[in-house]
């Protein structure tokens, strides 16, 4: 079966049934007696794993699948995930404690992210974690916890590349930064950590989130090896371990369309079949992916408090809003704010008026919606999000105005 193409596709992979959507096999309603209150978030762990068995099917056998659970930290989700990827991306103690608590071997968890403290390091060296090193500060630091530890790590150099990534919504890479080490810098910093006690085993290179240009992704993946075999060249043992990061974007709004990974999977095993694979000897290569895995298979879902009407404009007020999902609001870096799919849950169908639909928040940035057509909605119907498995409950401002936070529901 073809891949669905666009935003509304995000509907369709949530059937219909008498009505309302759901979410893994349980009508929207029920789903929402179960959880207890409204809002909350609701993860389809089918189709997580019928994504990650896409992406097995596409991408070559070499390549190694870890998860970013930056792009959702739910344990109960990294855990599902942990019997269907190979490894797992960290950013953040607290992720590796989640991380750790899986199945999944130390050594197939890195840790990357500027800032690492002291302790985080210790912690990490202690378990055996992969370090994915920023900086050469960072390094020092790492010797000297380790030489007081009587541990050798295993690290990584992350690299800030010198070339841009085209077609990212979100560049991590190729200028000034602060994440990785500049290119130019690292046959240097190689030279100095052979003089460390450290167990150097690779590079992660990610230049780029949130790109739906799948030949813009494969040119960048080929930049990225040979950018990889370069460097490599400095290093006083062969790369075991090379990152080339992920950056695969899902669609969001009308015009996106969802990305062609038959073609990232084509020219990917191309690369790694021609000459550059094949200087990479051994290495294992690992693609990371977050929103790509998880960010299509949920949904948020708040409750319609009241209905008014100002001078024409219908607005649906729901008991959510940008304090739980702020990506949807649209202050998560969109430049011109644009409505991610929005649906009445429980009244699939029927005849539609021009609605915005407002959260809760004593601020005009709490829109969730604006001026879209959907079903004639009454109080106490249920509004639904979708595209919200990833950076949503984590990387909204929960805080704000004390309001209660919502639950998170693994279907």
């Amino acid at each position: 079966m073809a891949e669905m193409q666009g935003p509304d596709s995000a509907i369709a992979r949530f059937p219909v049934e008498d009505g309302s959507i759901t979410v893994g096999g349980t009508p929207l309603p029920i789903l929402a007696e179960r959880a207890g209150q409204t809002p909350f978030f609701a993860y389809d762990r089918r189709l997580i794993a019928d994504r990650v068995a896409m992406l097995r099917s596409v991408l070559p056998d070499r390549v190694a699948l870890h998860y970013a659970i930056k792009a959702n930290p739910m344990p109960a989700v990294v855990q599902h995930l942990s019997g269907l990827v190979d490894g797992f991306d960290v950013a953040s103690g607290q992720e590796m404690k989640t991380a750790l608590d899986t199945t999944m071997p130390a050594d197939r968890i890195g840790f990357a992210g500027p800032g690492k403290t002291n302790l985080e390091l210790s912690q990490a060296i202690a378990a055996g974690v992969v370090v994915e090193m920023e900086s050469t500060g960072e390094m020092a630091r790492i010797g000297a916890v380790a030489d007081a530890a009587g541990v050798r790590p295993r690290v990584a150099i992350r690299v800030n590349p010198d070339f841009e990534v085209k077609g990212s919504s979100m560049r991590m890479g190729g200028g000034s930064s602060q994440f990785g080490v500049d290119a130019e810098d690292v046959p240097a910093m190689l030279s100095d950590l052979a003089a460390l006690d450290l167990e150097f085993v690779g590079f992660h290179i990610f230049a780029g989130s949130q790109n739906l240009n799948a030949d813009l992704l494969a040119e960048t993946q080929r930049l990225t090896v040979e950018l990889a075999l370069r460097l490599a060249e400095h290093a006083s043992n062969p790369m075991e371990h090379l990152n080339i990061g992920g950056g695969f974007g899902i669609p969001y709004f009308p015009k996106d369309r969802s990305l062609d990974l038959e073609t990232i999977g084509k020219r990917l095993g191309e690369l790694l079949h021609g000459s550059m694979g094949q200087a990479l000897g051994d290495a294992r290569v690992v693609i990371e992916l977050g929103r790509y895995i998880v960010g299509e298979a949920g949904v948020y879902v708040s409750r319609i408090v009241d209905r008014k009407v100002s001078r024409g404009r219908v607005f649906l007020i729901t008991d959510g809003g940008l304090h739980h999902q702020l990506a949807a609001s649209g202050n998560f870096g969109q430049t011109i704010r644009r409505n991610y799919p929005v649906a009445i849950g429980n009244r699939m169908g029927g005849p539609n008026q021009t609605v915005s639909v407002v959260g809760c928040l004593c601020t005009p940035l709490d829109l969730l919606a604006d001026n879209v057509e959907l079903p004639a909605a009454e109080i106490g119907d249920l509004v639904v999000v979708f595209q919200s498995g990833a950076y949503g409950l984590t990387a909204s401002p929960t805080a704000f105005l004390g309001h209660p936070a919502p639950i998170e529901l693994l279907i």
